[in-house]
């Protein structure tokens, strides 16, 4: 995944931590949910970012493999 795209989903993460954190400060039990939600929804974007690196990874070694492979012929 591109660096833009990592950096996106590391604000939505602080900005729901700001979320929640004003939401305990201000006892607004609303406020502070929707900041875990926000930071729930941020960590689920890392993850799938971090699928996508792998299988990205996994596709290039089995190029890099098939490449080999047929060098050596």
């Amino acid at each position: 995944m591109s660096a833009a795209d990592k950096m996106k989903h590391t604000a939505e993460d602080m900005a729901g931590k700001v979320k929640e954190g004003a939401g305990k400060l201000t006892g607004n039990d609303s406020l502070e949910a929707e900041g875990k939600m926000d930071q729930a929804k941020a960590a689920a974007k890392k993850a799938g970012d971090d699928v996508k690196d792998a299988a990205e990874n996994a596709a290039d070694h089995v190029k890099d493999a098939a490449r080999d492979a047929t060098d050596r012929d």
